[in-house]
């Protein structure tokens, strides 16, 4: 077998392996933040962590498979570790900044409802207080 060949589908199960593990992990883990994100909505976290994670193993297995390709000849068991190294290595990095980008989004999200939370009065208003001056509201005399 040729070399290349053997680094070729290192690269594809370990870079497979890797997104799948990352991806479930994301899911499991990230089911709680969304059901918070999303004001204890259970139904729509679920549905939105799935779409997360076709959008994840879409995203990370399209790049997996276009930076699969190499442009030097392997011709022996170091540049075989070298090409997995540097392959390897990319997909990490992208897995890791698909994650932390997923995870901003949310935390923005998150952030933004917690404002809007805390800009409602928790008790009605249920009268004025004081005089009303000129920028009371007008009564239905």
């Amino acid at each position: 077998m040729d070399l290349t060949v053997l680094a070729y589908v290192v690269y594809l199960a370990v870079s497979i392996g890797l997104t799948v593990w990352v991806a479930r992990t994301l899911s499991r883990n990230g089911r709680i933040f969304l059901a918070d994100v999303l004001h204890g909505n259970e139904k729509l976290a679920d549905a939105v962590n799935h779409l997360l994670v076709v959008g994840f193993y879409l995203v990370n297995l399209g790049f997996v498979a276009l930076y699969l390709s190499g442009d030097e000849e392997i011709g022996n068991a170091r540049a075989v570790f070298e090409a997995l190294s540097v392959k390897l290595g990319v997909v990490l990095l992208v897995l890791g900044v698909m994650h932390l980008g997923n995870v901003w989004v949310l935390n923005k999200i998150r952030r933004r409802g917690i404002m809007e939370r805390e800009q409602v009065p928790p008790v009605p208003a249920q009268g004025f207080s004081g005089e009303q001056g000129a920028w009371a509201t007008p009564t239905g005399a």
